[in-house]
């Protein structure tokens, strides 16, 4: 019961230890001769592996969207929805898009970001570094 192999035993052997524990007789690894079974509780090994399905569908990216003239308080409420999105388990991906003529001054736009880390204090990582790509730039935060 301590998780000891039993050896090779008989299936009738084995569906008794099986029945006087009050558990089920599991076959892991039927290709094998001879067959590999494990004495456990088939629904709650159903249920911790759909527990650990969603959790990694849990998982997900949520991406906010910024312009390079963003007000303060806009910013602020920004951060507030990403630190939500952190808190929920989710990873936040922040794109800030360039219009026209914007895309000449990428600076005024890394000033936001740095703000934007500044506001950002706490129990959170920078995955991915603010980084110009084409006509936007993107950065990637994760929870801790």
């Amino acid at each position: 019961m301590n998780g000891e192999q039993l050896g090779i035993v008989p299936i009738s052997e084995a569906l008794k230890i099986a029945d006087d524990r009050s558990l089920d007789l599991v076959e892991v690894a039927p290709n094998v001769v001879p067959p590999v079974c494990k004495i456990l509780d088939f629904g709650k090994y159903r249920y911790s592996l759909s527990k650990k399905q969603t959790q990694k569908k849990a998982m997900g990216v949520k991406e906010i969207k910024i312009r390079p003239q963003i007000t303060e308080h806009d910013l602020s409420l920004k951060v507030k929805n990403i630190r939500r999105f952190l808190d929920e388990g989710n990873k936040a991906k922040v794109t800030m898009y360039f219009k026209g003529r914007e895309v000449i001054r990428p600076e005024l736009g890394m000033k936001v970001f740095e703000k934007m880390k500044q506001l950002l204090t706490g129990k959170f990582n920078i995955e991915q570094a603010p980084k110009l790509e084409g006509n936007h730039i993107t950065m990637v935060v994760t929870p801790k």
